[in-house]
């Protein structure tokens, strides 16, 4: 039994290598000292689609702005477990040597006045393809449940011919199942 165990992490062993090798395939290597292979073509196409995503979310910035809107990064983030908001965790770059501050959840904040002394706050989160994952859908409904933000828009993208739109779904309205479950 101990003989396939061992013939088996051979082979593992060597076809990892073999990517390593590979000019295809970029290796890195964790402190263990065991090997992580990618497709250089999936680490390009990542690159180029958090790039397009950061510059959407500038867009939808602005067109916020433009209509008259305050527009703040959010920081914090909730613990569905605890059923608390807490700072939202910073992520480091080990390549440009930089932590990334604003991985909050939603991605802005909107501040709106309506008369004198009355403002809508809005939390906005920010999908070129409008589609929330099921975790993200149980943070929306916990900040709505507990009037956090009293809407969350959801910013997708629409293409006219070449021309990019940027148009708003409410959650509510969206996802209403979400509001309606207590879990």
């Amino acid at each position: 039994m101990e003989k396939s165990v061992d013939k088996n992490r051979k082979k593992e062993f060597l076809e990892k290598r073999k990517k390593a090798s590979s000019e295809r395939y970029e290796t890195q290597w964790d402190e263990m000292g065991v090997p992580s292979s990618k497709k250089k073509s999936k680490i390009r196409s990542g690159r180029i689609a958090k790039a397009s995503g950061a510059r959407f979310e500038l867009r939808v910035r602005k067109d916020l702005t433009e209509k008259g809107r305050t527009v703040d990064k959010w920081s914090n983030n909730v613990d569905l477990d605890s059923g608390c908001i807490v700072p939202a965790k910073r992520k480091f770059n080990p390549f440009s040597k930089v932590m990334t501050i604003g991985t909050g959840f939603p991605d802005f904040i909107s501040i709106g006045r309506v008369r004198d002394n009355l403002y809508s706050v809005i939390g906005i989160e920010v999908k070129m393809n409008g589609i929330l994952s099921k975790i993200e859908k149980e943070k929306c409904a916990w900040y709505l449940r507990n009037k956090v933000f009293g809407e969350i828009w959801i910013a997708r993208m629409e293409r006219d011919g070449r021309k990019i739109i940027v148009k708003y779904d409410n959650f509510v309205d969206r996802y209403p199942k979400f509001m309606n479950n207590k879990n």
